[in-house]
């Protein structure tokens, strides 16, 4: 495209080829001539007999060898885009051209090619989910036992494990792909519905035999590997239909806005950081940061993602009677960029997760400096065991533990909370060093860690193997 022309930063920075060519002019159109061309051929072999065998061969050849300045020609004229293609497809295909579109509605070629696109989009998304699982689940079987601070209220609170968080992050993905799993398998096809979803037109062709009207319909909903299609339409499937798939593609943005938001705040507390390249400039003015620019590139893209939930719900919400054309313009933006932002979004997740970078000397700085708050129960408990007033124990320690925290909040001083402790005669039988141990304050996180990884995330490696083998370069 020309440099003094728009380009969408979907299409230059982000999106993938493969992405990008499902939502190509030229994927759409070659979609319609060939539901065009399965049409033509389930209505032959139910008896149309005067569309020929050299009908069909001319539509075959064609399929793909699309003259779009001739379609743009016509569209020109005829200010319809469907039969603009219809006029394109029989001038390539002369022989087929008093039966293209034979009893067929706009929506025919339309809603199925969409369907078509759509599905193969989240197939591909749930490729993607796969490498992001694999990705994470790979750093947290690494980091499945390093203590690290957890944090509620962006507060330090009760250690966690690196890897037991990773793995947080990794089933909200594991839901997401549940989701996409389950779209896949029940999408139906508008399948051959005619001009307001009657079949009119079809019975017609068929003289009344309703039996041939259904089997057309199986025959095309079959020949795109749709194993139902709706019963019931109105000159288009329902826009609900949109919607959903919208608000899937938004639960994955969700959940890489979390991911990409946590990784943010533990770079500010340089204990994990996203891949930073030998060349990269993380500022243009201070030469020292490195901005974790991959994640807030993904929060901005998984920002624009949610907003577009809205466009399909009121499309579906304003859909009159039997259909409305005000759809149309609308998704032709929200539903190729929602894939296509979505798409970007994962590679960006897939690569940070695949190569994050961990400080542990930093990570263990922080446990250190909050561990001995955190260890007050156990030293209280072993106080009291070794015969100590329970009641008096937590009131030293309560005193002590204010008078460490000022130290450390309006001093700037280290925690020295044991050091006070270790004086004090009332504790003197309890070995302090013993209760010290980031890993007595992990709980079960290593152990769930493994299980998630053996019970969720393998099944989901044997699924998606032959997709995990690629590889993916991120762009810009």
């Amino acid at each position: 495209m020309a440099s003094d022309s728009y380009e969408s930063p979907l299409a230059t920075r982000n999106a993938s080829k493969e992405m990008l060519r499902l939502f190509s002019p030229q994927c759409k159109f070659s979609l319609w001539r060939k539901l065009w061309l399965e049409l033509a051929r389930g209505q032959r072999q139910l008896g149309l007999m005067r569309i020929t065998e050299e009908a069909i061969a001319q539509m075959e050849r064609a399929v793909d060898d699309i003259d779009f300045a001739k379609a743009a020609e016509w569209e020109k004229r005829l200010r319809h885009d469907v039969m603009a293609h219809v006029h394109t497809f029989a001038e390539a295909a002369p022989a087929a051209r008093d039966i293209i579109h034979l009893g067929a509605t706009s929506q025919f070629v339309v809603d199925n090619a969409d369907l078509i696109i759509m599905r193969e989009g989240l197939k591909l998304l749930a490729g993607r989910l796969a490498s992001v699982i694999d990705a994470l689940g790979r750093f947290a079987l690494q980091w499945k036992d390093l203590p690290t601070l957890g944090y509620t209220h962006f507060q330090p609170a009760q250690l966690t494990t690196v890897g037991k968080r990773a793995a947080m992050w990794a089933q909200d993905f594991v839901l997401d792909l549940a989701e996409l799993e389950h779209r896949i398998a029940t999408l139906q096809f508008r399948g051959v519905k005619g001009t307001t979803g009657t079949q009119a037109s079809f019975l017609t062709l068929f003289d009344g035999d309703h039996s041939k009207v259904e089997a057309l319909d199986k025959i095309v909903s079959d020949n795109f590997g749709f194993l139902k299609s709706f019963l019931i339409t109105g000159q288009t499937y329902s826009r609900k239909i949109d919607a959903m798939l919208v608000c899937d593609l938004a639960g994955i943005a969700a959940s890489g806005h979390k991911f990409a938001n946590d990784i943010r705040l533990l770079a500010g507390l340089k204990q994990i950081e996203e891949p930073f390249e030998e060349e990269q400039v993380g500022s243009s003015a201070m030469a020292y940061k490195r901005n974790p620019m991959r994640c807030e590139r993904a929060t901005g893209l998984a920002r624009f993602v949610i907003s577009l939930v809205s466009s399909p719900l009121q499309t579906a919400a304003e859909q009159w009677l039997e259909r409305s054309l005000d759809d149309s313009s609308n998704k032709r933006l929200s539903i190729p960029e929602a894939f296509l932002a979505t798409d970007g979004l994962l590679l960006l997740v897939a690569n940070v997760a695949g190569g994050l970078v961990v400080y542990q000397k930093t990570i263990e700085t922080a446990v250190n400096q909050e561990l001995p708050f955190m260890a007050t129960e156990e030293i209280l408990m072993a106080g009291v065991r070794a015969g100590g007033d329970r009641q008096t124990i937590h009131e030293i320690i309560r005193k002590h533990s204010q008078e460490a925290a000022r130290q450390v909040k309006e001093l700037g001083k280290p925690n020295d909370l044991l050091g006070r402790l270790a004086k004090e005669p009332t504790l003197s039988a309890v070995n302090l060093g013993d209760v010290l141990d980031p890993k007595r304050y992990i709980g079960r996180a290593a152990e769930q860690t493994e299980q998630f990884l053996s019970d969720v995330v393998n099944p989901i490696r044997a699924r998606y193997r032959d997709y995990l083998n690629r590889s993916i370069d991120l762009r810009v």
